[in-house]
């Protein structure tokens, strides 16, 4: 089963119109992004929580890495360059933190609030490798702009 964006981009919508709450907001959208598509194993948000440090914020699948530093894996890679991580291979990822051996591929985005600072990475992780393109990439950093735009 492979996401239907528009769809999901609406049903997001709907859910978060009004909510200001990031932490509720990230909630809601690692619930539905999880469940939409099969490849995603672990979705979730790690949060800008110190300077050049992130710590597991709200998520979908087995447990996570508590903490991040923005110096390491493909998390603190979005995090310090602002910038989309697609990695086909986590293995070929200088630096890859392995929060689970089941991981083959990751998408993490970056999250910015309405004023432009990053308050955190969205990460998504799959079993299976080279299981994300940049469609996904395009169509999750949208969804991501339009709920984040109201968070505080």
């Amino acid at each position: 089963m492979k996401v239907d964006y528009d769809t999901l981009a609406k049903y997001i919508a709907s859910l978060t119109e009004g909510e200001t709450d990031a932490v509720a907001l990230m909630a809601t959208v690692a619930c539905e992004v999880h469940h939409a598509d099969d490849r995603f194993d672990w979705t979730g948000f790690y949060r800008v929580v110190a300077p050049e440090l992130l710590k597991i914020g709200p998520y979908q699948g087995g447990h996570g890495c508590l903490v991040i530093p923005f110096a390491r894996g493909v998390c603190g890679a979005a995090a310090r360059t602002g910038e989309v991580q697609l990695v086909a291979d986590v293995d070929a990822f200088p630096g890859h933190i392995a929060c689970a051996s089941s991981t083959r591929s990751e998408l993490v985005l970056p999250v910015f609030d309405g004023a432009g600072s990053l308050i955190g990475v969205f990460d998504i992780d799959s079993n299976q490798p080279d299981a994300f393109d940049t469609s996904d990439a395009t169509a999750l950093t949208e969804i991501l702009q339009r709920v984040f735009a109201q968070a505080k």
